[in-house]
């Protein structure tokens, strides 16, 4: 009896850059991508700010706090001054 492998499981989507046939499977290291290739072009497409995640812009009145400052430890030779 043959058992099912990594090939015969895979299901075929559609590379989110080229569209075309991409296998979908824990062998394909480019997944969901079917190239190196089409992988590196949406990354440089986040790069490049041609993607966005949508925000709300900040009021221009809103305050904001700095950031608290670390204290210093005990014993340490640095300054938080």
């Amino acid at each position: 009896m043959n058992t099912p492998t990594q090939t015969d499981t895979a299901r075929i989507v559609r590379c989110p850059t080229c569209e075309g046939p991409s296998r979908y499977a824990a062998d394909n290291p480019w997944r969901p991508f079917c190239s190196e290739r089409c992988k590196n072009m949406d990354l440089g497409a986040w790069a490049s700010e041609n993607y966005r995640v949508a925000a709300a812009p900040p009021l221009e009145d809103e305050e904001t706090e700095p950031a608290p400052r670390p204290a210093a430890r005990p014993g340490s030779s640095f300054s938080t001054h």
